[in-house]
């Protein structure tokens, strides 16, 4: 069974991050699945830091990407929203090249909190980082 309010197009996901900070990285929504969404960031010069592996901030912004837009979306959007109230982030092992696929799934989704884990992973499928995102449920007025 799945835990979203309403089915959307990956295509439409994609398409609202448009000229934002998820465009810049060229973060993809990739799969949206009964209980988890699944993106992609390539590992390019913008998402690296100096010494040439990515910036463990590049994984942050992928993982609450993910975790954002999977919270709102098993919220009914007239009603509520959901936004950031804290991020702890495990950087496990550097990538350097190829790209990173982060995975969404939730921990708890409650009514006034949820709490997402992120698992990044390399083009060989290794963990590469570990996230739990923890967002705030707020009605609308």
């Amino acid at each position: 069974m799945s835990i979203w309010f309403k089915e959307v197009e990956v295509e439409d996901l994609n398409k609202s991050c448009e000229n934002t900070m998820v465009s810049f990285l060229d973060i993809k929504i990739t799969e949206m699945n009964d209980d988890s969404l699944v993106g992609v960031m390539p590992v390019s010069n913008k998402v690296k830091q100096p010494h040439g592996i990515i910036h463990g901030g590049a994984n942050c912004v992928l993982a609450e990407s993910l975790g954002s837009f999977a919270a709102n979306l098993t919220l009914d959007y007239k009603k509520s929203h959901a936004v950031g109230l804290s991020i702890t982030t495990s950087h496990i092992k550097a990538v350097r090249n190829g790209s990173i696929k982060g995975v969404a799934n939730p921990i708890h989704i409650g009514a006034k909190t949820q709490v997402w884990e992120i698992k990044s992973y390399n083009d060989a499928d290794q963990l590469t980082s570990s996230t739990t995102l923890t967002m705030a449920v707020i009605d609308r007025l």
